[in-house]
């Protein structure tokens, strides 16, 4: 089996922070969503090769990938962002056998086991969700095979969203399928993967519907540390080696060399190696390396790598090396 992990966006939705971390490298409960990914894929037997499909950072994506597995890897990057089919048409060189294909922007509870006892063209992971409207949803027939795809339904013709993890068998038909696709009309300058799965069923593939026992989406702020909260509630959580006059509300996840001082620190809260937590209060929050963050009170914020926050409350988002401080009355700091 090969592994396609297309990662070549730009993640706008995490600016400031995407701008020197590539996306699927951002932290979350301590280690970087990518990471996440890969150690599923390391579970898998017969995985022969992870093409990774590149763009925005590649270097930094390619130096850290190849320093999570062994397992042979081929970096190709999609120099213009045209879609996902567009990206995985990037690795038609490299398969010739059955493919796993997974989008890093969130991490999934599924079993992946399955993929060895199924005889279906392929298989696509959804996960039930209340808010439909926001995705892509998946419609099935009386035996759970898909029939379509609806992007953002006005009406719950169905409420499995689409996840962005596919195993296809029948890969040839997946090629055939992006070769129409790309001489289609694009839309908005995308050519979309899921039109070339619609195209395989269309002609007779079969491909089994399965729902997830957990997603957690990381493409944006917020579900960024939605997701923080899940993985230190799943068993990610560490506690501080010590503190001083402080308090500590469970979960959390803080590395070593942190200090933490005259402050209360949690729930749901990761803090990054070297930092300093004197007099504030945080919470729900994801605390990069070296910061400094003293007398603020934050909640649902993200801190990058070797900031300084002095006397802030509320919900920020700091880049890296980046300063916040708040100002008295008059101008003065």
């Amino acid at each position: 089996m090969k592994v396609i992990i297309p990662l070549a966006g730009k993640g706008t939705r995490l600016r400031p922070h995407t701008y020197v971390t590539p996306k699927p490298m951002l932290r979350v409960a301590g280690k970087p969503v990518m990471e996440y990914v890969l150690d599923d894929v390391k579970e898998l037997p017969g995985v022969e090769q992870i093409i990774y499909i590149t763009g925005h950072l590649k270097e930094k994506v390619e130096a850290f990938a190849r320093g999570c597995t062994d397992i042979p890897s081929v970096f190709v990057e999609q120099k213009v962002q045209d879609g996902t089919a567009g990206a995985v048409a990037l690795a038609r060189e490299y398969v010739d056998q059955p493919v796993l294909i997974i989008f890093v922007d969130t991490i999934f509870d599924a079993d992946l086991s399955i993929i060895g006892s199924s005889d279906a063209d392929g298989i696509i992971w959804t996960k039930e969700v209340e808010d439909y409207q926001r995705f892509g949803v998946v419609v099935t027939d009386d035996e759970g095979f898909m029939t379509r795809i609806v992007e953002k339904p006005a009406t719950p013709i169905s409420k499995r969203a689409n996840i962005g993890l596919y195993y296809i068998r029948n890969w040839k038909l997946l090629y055939e399928g992006i070769a129409a696709v790309l001489k289609q009309t694009p839309n908005n300058g995308e050519w979309y993967l899921t039109d070339a799965f619609q195209y395989m069923i269309d002609h007779g593939a079969k491909i089994r519907v399965v729902d997830v026992a957990g997603w957690y989406d990381a493409g944006k702020i917020e579900t960024l540390i939605a997701a923080n909260r899940a993985m230190l509630e799943r068993g990610r959580a560490r506690k501080p080696e010590s503190i001083v006059n402080s308090t500590i509300v469970e979960p959390v996840y803080v590395e070593d060399g942190v200090t933490i001082q005259n402050s209360i620190v949690g729930p749901n809260v990761s803090i990054g190696k070297g930092s300093n937590i004197d007099g504030s209060t945080l919470s729900d929050s994801i605390i990069e390396t070296y910061a400094n963050i003293t007398a603020s009170t934050l909640t649902r914020s993200l801190v990058g790598h070797h900031t300084v926050v002095s006397g802030v409350s509320g919900e920020i988002t700091v880049g890296d090396h980046s300063e916040v401080r708040a100002s008295l009355r008059g101008g003065k700091p």
